[in-house]
């Protein structure tokens, strides 16, 4: 099969005939549709997470159709529409697991990271930990919310009740889970670069009441901050900018360094956490939003073949919406 491989030697992915996967019991073999490119995915190739697999195929947010049952394999049928999210594997047993914590699990694995993932012809998933995906949607729009959607939700959960909502870096999970805060009637704030007027009128046209540079003050104080852009900078300016008793959500998997800043900024009960990974939970509750809720999901669709490209377009800032490869 074709598949887009990065063994570490440089920045970029190789295209490469590579075996066929074979599914081992409780396996779904998988022939992908399309796989989202996310920002995790350029965090691996520019050397940003320590210790993937190497050589790995990357790509966590794969819809595709089941093509083969690995013995024992329940929940799925030949000819069924999967998706495959970044949670892959958990231990079952550590204190995490047996707490109903598997996105903590001391012994995880992560597809497209620790399992070779789905820039690819094909894959073979842990059946356990996909999920059917709404019919209302496109492979290609069904993509993103893998990953953009599922990791955009748990960052709003943890933001509790708040009514007044801040999304900082304007991208794939930004635009999702700004539709799915105005469903809950939130009033939503849109942070962009400075001068990105197309993120901006994104935002606007998704319900966002109000959008500006990251640099910029809100009209209103926030009672939450969700950082989706990878930079450290923003944690005191989201700081400011939250009432008293608020919360900043970090929803990456990787920041750049938190600049020193006064306790003032924290003081007055804020706080400040971060999101890290997913439980199987979280992807049935969020699929079941994204059936109810017409998300309009934005991407720029690749061939396979110019995954670097799409890489590179996301590292420049270059994609409106969630960037996608296309298999077929």
């Amino acid at each position: 099969m074709h598949a887009m491989l990065f063994d570490g030697s440089a920045p970029q992915l190789r295209e490469t005939e590579w075996p066929d996967p074979v599914p081992a019991a409780g396996q779904l073999l998988i022939d992908i549709d399309a796989c989202g490119v996310c920002r995790t995915d350029l965090h691996v190739v520019d050397g940003e997470l320590d210790h993937p697999k190497r050589p790995v195929i990357p790509g966590h947010e794969i819809v595709g159709r089941v093509a083969a049952l690995g013995a024992g394999t329940t929940g799925f049928a030949v000819g069924d529409r999967v998706g495959v999210p970044w949670l892959g594997h958990t231990c079952g047993h550590c204190r995490f697991c047996a707490a109903g914590r598997e996105n903590l699990c001391d012994m995880p694995g992560f597809t497209g990271y620790t399992i070779d993932g789905g820039y690819a012809e094909r894959t073979v998933a842990d059946s356990r930990y996909c999920l059917h995906v709404p019919e209302r949607y496109t492979d290609v729009e069904a993509a993103p919310l893998l990953c953009a959607g599922l990791i955009g939700y748990r960052t709003l959960a943890m933001a509790g009740d708040a009514e007044h909502i801040g999304i900082y870096g304007f991208g794939a999970a930004a635009h999702i889970v700004a539709q799915v805060a105005r469903y809950q009637k939130r009033s939503v704030y849109a942070f962009t670069r400075g001068g990105d007027a197309a993120a901006q009128q994104l935002a606007m046209r998704l319900g966002a009441v109000w959008a500006g540079g990251s640099e910029e003050a809100p009209p209103h104080q926030l009672d939450a901050a969700l950082l989706f852009a990878p930079v450290g900078a923003l944690v005191p300016q989201a700081l400011q900018a939250v009432v008293k008793g608020g919360i900043v959500v970090c929803g990456g998997i990787h920041m750049s360094d938190i600049p020193s800043f006064p306790y003032a900024f924290l003081w007055g009960e804020r706080r400040v956490v971060s999101v890290a990974n997913l439980t199987r939970e979280d992807g049935a509750a969020f699929m079941r939003i994204a059936n109810e809720v017409p998300l309009k999901i934005e991407t720029t669709a690749y061939p396979m073949a110019d995954a670097n490209r799409a890489l590179d377009d996301l590292r420049g800032g270059r994609v409106s919406g969630a960037a996608v490869l296309t298999m077929r």
